[in-house]
């Protein structure tokens, strides 16, 4: 990753890393912004590893408290935080790791999005025999 990169455009960060950025820029621990939109910190945790997604109403409250856009949270487009200052370039070696990690992530989330409309087709089969 190079001066370029956008830390977190759609190509180099989920949601997940969004939130977690944008909160840290805020100076908030998860257990603040939790406290502070109503939810459990397991919550906010898995929307930063990106295994849920927060409702319309807490996104739209999480993007007010943390000072970005909706937009911007969603995609990496828009109103957003600044990215983190890198005090050396990373490693030439890890920007194909990083890469593939983030290939991997997008894989598997298809993998259960796909797997959650095979389980739910599954119930409707199983319901209309029964």
């Amino acid at each position: 990753m190079n001066e370029e990169t956008d830390w977190f455009g759609p190509e180099a960060a989920t949601f997940g890393d969004r939130v977690a950025g944008a909160r840290e820029a805020a100076g908030m621990t998860q257990v603040q912004l939790a406290r502070r939109l109503g939810v459990k910190k397991a919550t906010i945790v898995n929307w930063e590893d990106d295994l849920s997604e927060p409702r319309a109403n807490k996104l739209s409250m999480m993007a007010g408290m943390l000072n970005v856009s909706i937009r911007w949270l969603l995609t990496g487009e828009g109103e957003g935080t600044e990215s983190p200052l890198e005090e050396e370039p990373l490693d030439t070696e890890l920007a194909p790791l990083l890469a593939e990690i983030r290939a991997i992530r997008g894989e598997m989330r298809a993998s259960s999005e796909k797997l959650a409309r095979v389980e739910k087709a599954l119930r409707r089969t199983l319901e209309r025999s029964a």
